[in-house]
């Protein structure tokens, strides 16, 4: 005959598991912020003042020198010099967490120097990224058959977005209200799907 637990005894397992929900749910809860954050400290965003916008940068960018500016773009060329590496960059709306908007509309390019050295294979042609940094002026260079004046940013932080194109999605509808959790760009819950899905197609051919 099984032994019932005394109520004491139930009592105290009830508010281990009670513990240990609210504690997980905590975690969720921090995974989810963290992955809503923008990619760009609050530090240098609160550097930035509303007014300097690459609209009127990109008109006078010698009249915003030393001022700190948050841009989102594509990279056109990557290029080492003996400054650092200086990204050619087409600007782009930016999106959720600074990420740029897939969308043709641009309100022009810039350039952006690293001092440090970057790998222009990483950081390579149609890459996505997130720059803040310091408007030090601008640069005139030939563009094709012409020559266009690029404002200048010094970076002081730079955010690459990961390469998603061929990522892979669960099948709709979602059996959770909650169907994944966003971090850097990745959809975890969904990835977590699509392997379940591919080891099951995979199990099958095998019988």
């Amino acid at each position: 005959m099984p032994l019932i637990p005394k109520y004491g005894e139930l009592s105290m397992r009830i508010n281990k598991m009670s513990f240990v929900f609210s504690k997980y749910r905590l975690i969720v809860l921090f995974v989810l912020l963290a992955g809503c954050a923008p990619v760009i400290s609050k530090q240098i965003r609160d550097q930035v003042r509303p007014e300097t916008t690459f609209t009127e940068v990109l008109k006078d960018p010698e009249r915003y020198q030393g001022q700190m500016i948050v841009l989102s773009g594509v990279i056109v060329s990557a290029e080492n010099t003996k400054e650092g590496t200086i990204l050619q960059v087409l600007q782009r709306p930016a999106g959720f967490r600074g990420q740029p908007k897939g969308v043709d509309a641009t309100e022009g390019r810039f350039l952006a120097l690293n001092s440090q050295y970057l790998d222009t294979y990483v950081y390579a042609q149609e890459r996505e990224i997130t720059v803040a940094g310091e408007v030090q002026g601008k640069r005139t260079l030939p563009l094709d058959k012409t020559e266009y004046t690029y404002p200048l940013i010094q970076v002081k932080e730079l955010y690459l977005w990961p390469v998603n194109d061929d990522r892979d999605y669960a099948p709709y509808p979602y059996l959770y209200p909650y169907p994944y959790f966003y971090y850097d760009n990745y959809w975890w819950w969904q990835t977590h799907l699509v392997d379940e899905r591919k080891c099951h197609k995979h199990n099958k051919r095998k019988k």
